[in-house]
């Protein structure tokens, strides 16, 4: 574990598009504990299995300029998911508008 303890900063992932700088103050082979040292209130350690983190760093400024740099990677997408969200809209609308005229067209068939 000495690679993981000359590493103590790792990113957590957050939600989708971000991930917190976490100081890792105790690990074992399958935990970590540590604080997330920029949230408004520090709170008390956590706990959380080893697997949560995302990625490992030797210093807080290394850490904070790759979730920087990740943030800058994941919004190249932003317009192509804006527009795959609005086609599924389009599309769950005709799913939905094709439904209802079956059902109707049974209902005055019938």
């Amino acid at each position: 574990m000495s690679d993981q303890i000359e590493r103590p900063w790792a990113l957590m992932r957050h939600h989708a598009g971000w991930a917190d700088v976490f100081l890792i103050e105790k690990e074992t082979s399958d935990s970590i504990t540590g604080v997330y040292p920029d949230r408004e209130t520090v709170g008390p350690p956590v706990n959380y299995s080893v697997r949560a983190i995302l990625a490992r760093f030797e210093t807080l400024e290394a850490a904070r300029a790759a979730r920087e740099g990740a943030v800058l990677e994941w919004r190249k997408y932003d317009a192509v998911v804006r527009e795959a969200e609005t086609s599924l809209r389009e599309a769950e609308k005709a799913r939905e508008d094709a439904w209802l005229t079956c059902l109707r067209g049974a209902a005055l068939a019938g």
